[in-house]
């Protein structure tokens, strides 16, 4: 037989070899045996434990790696992703937006990078939400390394997955597959902040390419880090201020299932660069350039506050960067 399969396409020296060491039923019952030590699900495509989002994409890997849980309710999910160095600006966009829409009852699924995606796991369980991680290694293999605890707090309270058997090392050409679990994971992407050509816009078009909705946060023009983004928007993708918009774009039985937003009770005094921006305001509309001198920080300091100001309903940006105080 080894003689033969050597005749074949693409069979080299050692083909012969690898395939007959290969020994399918002993490396299962061994893969078995490691998931049942470490407290983890194999779940394959026929199981219940198998994401029904997964199951509907274009090609959803026949297994899967889950420590923690994967629950019926996560099928309503948002993945929230973007660069590994935020700026000021993304990084308080990710902590309001992530926060707001695990309040409502979406999952919040990413990749546990480092930047955006540790950021949104981060702010999820913080809000007392749910959180998916999606490893693009085995799940004895966390990486980022430092994020070993936010691993098990993740695990805890949701789910930790991957397509990886144990021992498989984060290598370069996992993470597209990665990228594809996360999309298929969620009903939409949410993008905060992305490079041109990067891994968060591969998984971007393939939340497209499955049908899914993209949502993106606008960024400055001259921002390498909001490039991305504006492509996105330029290419169809729906932009987004706020949660809400995000939330609006559901079909309404998604919505319907949903936590109603709260209507808060008493309100919190400002931070005090919040409250100097609302000072310089006043009863008129102040351009950013104004703002960004009257308060003495820099430009994506400044967005980052007015767009936490927005989300909180002190303020709102009028065309041509202009923003004003809303009447209470």
């Amino acid at each position: 037989m080894p003689a033969r399969w050597r005749k074949l396409p693409a069979s080299g020296p050692r083909r012969p070899a690898q395939i007959t060491a290969c020994d399918g039923p002993k490396t299962a019952a061994r893969e078995r045996a490691a998931a049942e030590k470490q407290g983890i699900t194999i779940a394959t495509l026929l199981d219940d434990a198998y994401p029904g989002n997964l199951k509907m994409a274009h090609t959803p890997p026949p297994v899967l790696y889950i420590a923690g849980e994967i629950r019926r309710e996560d099928a309503l999910a948002i993945a929230v992703i973007g660069t590994r160095s935020p700026s000021p600006y993304g990084r308080i966009a990710v902590e309001n937006f992530t926060a707001m829409l695990a309040k409502r009852g979406l999952a919040i699924v990413s990749g546990m990078a480092r930047g955006i995606d540790t950021m949104a796991h981060r702010a999820a369980l913080a809000a007392g939400g749910r959180t998916i991680a999606v490893l693009g290694s085995g799940l004895d293999r966390c990486y980022p390394p430092e994020n070993s605890e936010l691993f098990k707090q993740i695990a805890a309270s949701g789910a930790v997955i991957s397509q990886f058997p144990f021992g498989a090392e984060p290598d370069k050409r996992n993470f597209p597959m990665r990228n594809r679990i996360i999309s298929g994971l969620s009903l939409g992407v949410l993008v905060i902040e992305a490079g041109e050509k990067s891994g968060t816009m591969s998984t971007a078009y393939g939340a497209l390419d499955e049908g899914r909705e993209v949502y993106a946060l606008p960024g400055r023009i001259d921002s390498p880090k909001s490039a991305g983004c504006n492509r996105l928007i330029q290419k169809g993708a729906k932009l987004v201020i706020s949660p809400d918009d995000v939330v609006n774009e559901f079909p309404p039985e998604v919505q319907a299932a949903l936590t109603a937003p709260s209507a808060g009770t008493a309100e919190e005094p400002l931070p005090p660069d919040a409250a100097r921006i609302v000072a310089l305001l006043g009863n008129g509309e102040r351009h950013v350039d104004f703002l960004v001198e009257g308060i003495g920080l820099p430009s994506g300091v400044v967005l980052g506050i007015l767009l936490e100001l927005e989300l909180h309903g002190t303020v709102r940006q009028l065309p041509g960067k202009l923003f004003a105080l809303l009447k209470k």
